[in-house]
């Protein structure tokens, strides 16, 4: 193997004068003995070179990582089917407001008072509706009995048959005016309990409650006042407890994801926390402007920490295999290629060229170049391509 100096030492020629001196060791010191390359590139320090306390070498490791990897940016988003916008049942003027931006609410707890004339004719209607029932069955059980008492007679021969076919007619008519005057009535109560009044409230006043459980995230109404309109919403309640972080991924990947597989998912908020989620929808349309899809994933928020609208990101993971990883500054470029320095001996590092995935917390996978056990240089690695 031939070896060939990079540098030359210098030469000092010590001209001594006069009284026959020794010279001084402190005028001329030492030069370091400079490494050396051979025709492979491999580089050969001298044992006591100052340099090689400045090179850190590790082994390589093997572990498991994907060598294929999506991530998609995106934000969190309320669950639309978790969403509630509450509008005013009737017109009718706010009493009271019971909650606040903000506020955690549990289902059915009050959120307003209004008062409305509404209210009022809605419990007359139901006492009309139980009246008219009342009529139609006592109706009913005349006819009933007048029906007996007329085939009684008929069959003594007291009567013609023809009575006994209008008392069947009568008999007839009131059933299906006790089945109108139920209908009637239960349709009234039915109103009653939109309103959340029992039949035998005497009040003009309705309270509405929370339909699900959840945050306050709006609030458009104010005690006293008066509103008509009854399909404006005054307040919305969002169910947190599980949120969607919607991603929009490029369509040369969407074939990667598959709905109910898990993905993970970083938010910017916590850029410590890697979280789980699972894949609940795919759009079936692509975004012609920007050649991606929709992909949203369902994200356990127990705490409500992840709130509407924070940015985050999606990160998906394909062929996982047990490979050798390195540290990302163990990697150089070199002559349009990467490469790593591999320690064949003490003070002894030949280049390799090495092929790599994607960096990951640091750590690269190695997928050629070189193998579990080997010694590479993941510190100092650019003092020894100055000197190749």
């Amino acid at each position: 193997m031939t070896l060939k100096f990079w540098h030359a030492a210098p030469l000092a020629v010590v001209l001594l004068s006069g009284c026959g001196r020794a010279p001084d060791p402190r005028a001329n010191p030492p030069v370091p003995a400079q490494p050396m390359i051979d025709e492979t590139g491999t580089i050969h320090f001298p044992a006591d070179s100052p340099q090689l306390d400045r090179i850190r070498v590790q082994e390589v490791t093997i572990q498991r990582v994907p060598l294929e990897e999506v991530i998609a940016p995106g934000k969190i988003e309320a669950n639309p089917n978790r969403i509630s916008r509450v509008t005013m049942p009737v017109a009718g003027r706010v009493l009271r407001v019971m909650i606040g931006i903000g506020d955690a609410v549990t289902q059915g707890q009050p959120l307003f008072a209004i008062e409305s004339p509404e209210v009022g004719a809605a419990i007359s209607a139901y006492r009309q509706a139980q009246a008219r029932l009342g009529q139609a069955r006592a109706a009913l059980l005349k006819a009933e009995a007048d029906l007996s008492r007329v085939q009684d007679l008929y069959a003594g021969r007291a009567v013609a048959q023809k009575e006994v076919i209008n008392a069947q007619a009568v008999l007839a008519q009131a059933k299906a005016d006790v089945e109108q005057a139920q209908a009637a009535s239960e349709e009234a109560l039915k109103r009653l309990q939109i309103f959340n009044l029992k039949p035998g409230d005497a009040v003009q006043e309705i309270t509405v409650r929370a339909p699900l459980p959840g945050k306050v995230l709006e609030i458009a109404v104010a005690a006293g006042e008066y509103r008509t309109d009854t399909s404006e919403p005054l307040m919305t309640i969002a169910d947190l407890g599980n949120v969607f972080m919607a991603a929009d991924v490029p369509e040369s990947v969407i074939r990667l994801f598959t709905v109910g597989e898990a993905v993970s998912i970083r938010v910017a908020a916590y850029p410590q926390e890697v979280l789980q989620g699972r894949v609940v929808r795919i759009a079936d349309i692509v975004d012609a402007a920007t050649r991606t899809i929709r992909v949203r994933a369902l994200l356990p928020n127990p705490t409500g920490r992840f709130r509407p609208d924070m940015f985050g990101e999606i990160q998906h993971e394909e062929n996982i295999q047990s490979v050798p990883v390195i540290p990302a500054g163990a990697i150089i470029q070199s002559d349009k290629k990467s490469i790593a320095f591999r320690e064949r001996s003490r003070g002894v590092f030949e280049p390799v060229t090495v092929t790599f995935g994607k960096q990951r917390d640091g750590l690269v996978p190695v997928t050629s170049g070189l193998k579990a056990g080997d010694r590479v240089v993941v510190d100092g690695a650019m003092l020894l391509r100055g000197s190749r």
